[in-house]
């Protein structure tokens, strides 16, 4: 019974930012139904629940869209919800008969929650793409990456998950939270070259400040300073440091040996690289393992660098449960934690159309209904 316990959420299915922001209302208790395709669904699924981490916490129908009867279907679920999600490029959904206008007709208190990369409108609404070229747009890639060497995607983490999904459940949220005091639903329009543009907010502030150019592998966060970047250790393995604040940098100096030596200021710019030099050999000199004795749990701002298997044991983030167990698979537990309205991973990932004579039961489908939508072949 997380805090959003009681709000009913359509999500029609996705790949990528939008399955992920279904996954946060879903761990956060809200009760959300997955839309699959209805020539996706599989008549013998098995027990095993599919890998897809992304789709836990929900329940699937399989709904053809294209079918008169499974469009009607949709919008007889729509009177009931409080939100629909969708990630289609602009225009398909109206194209359905389910667009916002539609929907919002039927039922005047809907959010309608839109997760595009470029966005509803603008010269480019229509252009595919991925996470690598709507964080190339907004400035954003440009910045990530070593001096003298190119841009480095960061996975698809700023576009597709931080910039779409996160600010796609934001707005949807914040869309209910206004419902509340109007009375009204309305469009939420989240698109991932917005949210990465959001995202470098800090650092547009450092460049107006003449403290940030445009210089890649430069500037204080970017691995230009040595006191923020990663070093390989002895054993081949990496720890990470960020001693920014004048105190941190001061632990640093002291735990690695430095501390007494005439050495520039922090800030020195030109200093940089031959103090990056100068800790990359004093950090090669011990493993990671040994760094970790000296360093974790200091204000040197020091973590190792783990993989995903091992980011799985570290006692930190066993003793916080920041990682849960569920249908036998290791997987991020939901985030962030509540005292009073715990959120919790409710069911692991369904296969398409599991639950859909219960989920339509549920959503005020009766029998008869039911049947008439399967021979019609509008639902699986």
């Amino acid at each position: 019974m997380g805090p959003l316990a009681g709000v009913r959420i359509l999500e029609i299915a996705g790949i990528g930012p939008g399955p992920f922001a279904a996954m946060m209302l879903a761990d956060m208790g809200a009760e959300v139904l997955r839309i699959d395709r209805a020539d996706k669904v599989s008549p013998n699924p098995g027990e095993k629940p599919p890998g897809d981490l992304l789709n836990r916490g929900r329940r699937s129908v399989g709904v053809d869209l294209k079918s008169p009867d499974g469009v009607a279907a949709l919008l007889k679920m729509v009177e009931r919800a409080d939100s629909l999600l969708e990630g289609f490029r602009p225009g398909v959904m109206e194209r359905l008969g389910l667009g916002p206008d539609v929907c919002l007709e039927r039922n005047p208190r809907l959010v309608y929650g839109r997760m595009t990369g470029w966005g509803q409108t603008g010269p480019l609404a229509h252009a595919a793409g991925h996470d690598i070229n709507y964080i190339a747009l907004a400035g954003t890639l440009h910045g990530i990456g070593r001096a003298g060497e190119k841009p480095l995607p960061p996975l698809n983490l700023v576009g597709d998950f931080g910039g779409g999904g996160m600010l796609m459940a934001f707005g949807i949220v914040t869309a209910l939270f206004e419902r509340n005091r109007s009375g009204q639903g309305q469009v939420v329009d989240a698109a991932m070259v917005d949210g990465a543009a959001l995202l470098m907010t800090m650092m547009h502030g450092f460049r107006h400040l003449g403290m940030w150019t445009d210089e890649r592998g430069a500037n204080l966060l970017d691995t230009g300073s040595h006191f923020y970047d990663t070093y390989e250790t002895a054993d081949g393995k990496y720890v990470s440091v960020g001693s920014i604040e004048p105190q941190f940098y001061e632990e640093l100096l002291r735990l690695t040996g430095l501390e007494g030596e005439d050495l520039p200021s922090r800030m020195d710019r030109r200093a940089w690289g031959p103090l990056k030099r100068r800790l990359a050999e004093i950090f090669k000199s011990k493993t990671r393992d040994e760094w970790c004795e000296i360093m974790e749990g200091t204000d040197v701002c020091f973590a190792p660098v783990l993989s995903m298997g091992e980011a799985y044991e570290h006692p930190h983030n066993v003793a916080r449960g920041t990682f849960v167990e569920l249908a036998g698979k290791l997987q991020p537990g939901p985030a962030p934690r509540f005292s009073r309205t715990p959120a919790e991973v409710s069911r692991p990932p369904s296969h398409p159309g599991q639950h859909t004579d219960e989920a339509l039961a549920e959503w005020g489908f009766g029998s008869e209904e039911i049947a008439h939508l399967r021979e019609k072949k509008a639902i699986g």
